[in-house]
């Protein structure tokens, strides 16, 4: 079976699906993968490297129509979808909007969204949600360390003592859980706030505050996820989260709902109330953003409040970012393949979940 891994055309995206490393082991499992030319080199890995892997580099072309599996990080162009061998199958991480997943049913293309991929433990080396994650929550407090007038921890100077900044982090999902422990390996005071009471014991193993509000609604999906609270319960969110940025110097926001636009916990009230020099960077800007004021791609300034609204954040970290990803698709073509042939087990929670198109027909929009 082939696989084709064709470089990677959406505005600013770095990273590639396939890693040498990972691609070579495909190889001597029995897959053979072939390597559209430069696609790697954003991320830092030259064509020489994936040669060196027995892996064919070669024309868009021949990686798009003669391959039976496509994989990629982005998902393709309608341009690009007419030149998919028809019946070949797609892999790629983007969310299923009708327009998109008609195009594919209409190439009768067999399309996975890893975005799908359900959370249970089987799925676990396959989550590329958590490795995107892992990345942008990291580089979030990077960010934020640039943007601000101050240092991150307390020092002892000859000029006198500086105190350590104070970052605090709305979400402890796999990237606010990693900006926690960004931020504390960086020297900060670090407090967070999460409307499941479950993460407390986390945040806490990280060595950060955990801000308590007392929430009577259930706040977690069965899959672990947070979930959109009442009007009334979010209003004292709203009420609770412009007290405890008051105090803040780096706000990190990363709350999410799936399928959903992502709640606003930063009004502009709240931010009007913050320090001048504050810094807030939302990583919930793609799906409108955690902070009411947050302008997608942009970063501005309000009452001396800088408000980051970065977008597709793993990218700009492609080298690391790409390794993982390759790892979790790499886990997920061994689970959809099966001597040789595409394994489609619709009883299966991961194929099922996962596969939006098939034989010519939506399964998932």
């Amino acid at each position: 079976m082939r696989i084709g891994v064709p470089k990677e055309i959406a505005a600013n995206e770095r990273r590639v699906a396939l890693t040498p490393d990972v691609a070579g082991r495909l190889t001597k499992g029995g897959f053979e993968v072939v390597i559209e030319r430069g696609a790697g080199t954003a991320a830092f890995f030259p064509d020489e490297a994936y040669s060196g892997a027995s892996v064919q580099v070669t024309d868009r072309a021949s990686v798009l129509s003669q391959s039976d599996i496509v994989v990629q990080v982005q998902a393709p162009s309608a341009a690009e979808l007419a030149q998919y061998r028809e019946g070949a199958a797609l892999v790629a991480f983007f969310q299923p909007a009708a327009e998109f997943v008609r195009q594919l049913a209409q190439r009768r293309l067999t399309a996975f969204s890893l975005v799908l991929l359900p959370r249970i433990t089987r799925a676990q080396p396959m989550d590329v949600l958590s490795s995107q994650a892992t990345v942008a929550g990291y580089k979030a407090v990077l960010l934020a360390a640039s943007a601000t007038g101050r240092l991150l921890p307390m020092l002892v100077t000859a000029a006198g003592t500086l105190p350590a900044a104070r970052v605090l982090v709305l979400g402890a999902g796999v990237a606010g859980l990693q900006a926690i422990a960004t931020a504390r390996r960086l020297g900060a005071i670090v407090s967070a706030f999460d409307v499941r009471p479950a993460v407390k014991e986390q945040v806490q193993s990280l060595g950060a505050a955990f801000l308590e509000m007392a929430i009577e609604e259930h706040a977690e999906t069965a899959g672990g996820y947070a979930k959109e609270l009442s009007e009334e319960t979010h209003r004292k969110e709203l009420a609770f989260l412009a007290a405890a940025v008051k105090d803040a110097d780096i706000v990190i926001s990363t709350a999410a709902i799936p399928g959903k636009k992502a709640p606003v916990l930063i009004t502009a009230a709240a931010v009007q109330g913050m320090k001048p020099g504050a810094v807030i960077v939302d990583l919930a800007a793609e799906t409108g953003g955690n902070c009411e004021l947050t302008q997608p791609g942009s970063e501005i300034v309000r009452n001396g409040v800088s408000i980051l609204g970065p977008l597709n954040l793993a990218s700009t970290v492609p080298l690391h970012a790409s390794q993982m990803y390759a790892k979790n698709v790499a886990a997920f073509l061994g689970h959809i393949v099966q001597d040789g042939k595409l394994r489609l087990d619709f009883e299966d929670q991961i194929t099922r979940d996962t596969c939006v198109t098939h034989a010519g027909e939506v399964r998932k929009s």
